[in-house]
């Protein structure tokens, strides 16, 4: 029997990005029938605000999070052993980066499941293209501490190996701790580091800057408060 393909579908970055996905990945995400996402009350969510042409009911929509044991993701594939398209959902905006989905893809491949990237926001991408940093020579990093003095030790980490290695640092922080970030960030970083800021990405409420940290100091950033976001750094 021929394997069904794993289709990475792009979703939006929040609410209001919808003319951030090209209408082909919407297409196709409206002809599958099986999904795998991480929050299946989200996923559906999105699917209508697509415009979903089949009811939600007759959908098979299986869970995939941080929390789910790595033994039960190949169980998640059986789908598309089956014949099956099966389209994997993220809250990441782009499926398998920064995301537990990963593991699904890696799965896939031991299991020789064919699988399809569709093209969507991504946006540790839109923050680097936006911050005007080295393009070439990059790292993401994920979610730094929470914790103030782990904080300002790995920021002064990223920016030691920022300067030696010409590389654009980039990181995120839970939207609620925001604001505590960049004030971490303008104690820590030297005053000619660059320091980027992407918030809102392809929403209506967007924000993108770069500028030294001297000048930020000068002129903080508007509160970025529950705002998802990017941050980047570039040591001179």
């Amino acid at each position: 029997m021929e394997k069904g393909n794993l289709i990475l579908l792009p979703v939006t970055l929040g609410e209001g990005g919808l003319q951030a996905l090209p209408q082909y990945a919407i297409d196709r995400a409206q002809e599958l029938t099986y999904f795998i996402a991480e929050r299946p009350k989200s996923a559906r969510q999105f699917l209508k605000q697509t415009g979903f042409a089949r009811s939600l009911q007759e959908l098979h929509m299986e869970e995939l999070n941080k929390h789910t044991p790595p033994e039960d993701i190949p169980r998640l594939l059986e789908p598309a052993l089956a014949g099956h398209d099966l389209g994997l959902l993220s809250e990441a905006g782009c499926p398998a980066v920064a995301d537990p989905g990963a593991l699904l893809v890696r799965a896939a491949h031991q299991l020789d499941i064919p699988v399809r990237p569709l093209v969507g926001p991504s946006s540790i991408l839109l923050a680097l293209i936006a911050s005007g940093m080295n393009g070439q020579q990059f790292g993401f990093h994920g979610y730094l501490s929470p914790k103030k003095q782990q904080l300002g030790q790995e920021l002064r980490r990223l920016e030691r190996d920022s300067g030696r290695f010409g590389q654009t640092q980039l990181f995120m922080e839970t939207p609620y701790r925001n604001d505590a970030l960049v004030r971490e960030a303008l104690k820590h970083l030297r005053p000619d580091t660059l320091f980027g800021i992407a918030a809102e990405l392809t929403l209506p409420g967007e924000y993108i800057k770069t500028h030294p940290v001297s000048q930020w100091r000068e002129q903080p950033p508007p509160s970025l408060h529950k705002r998802p976001a990017v941050f980047s750094l570039l040591a001179r």
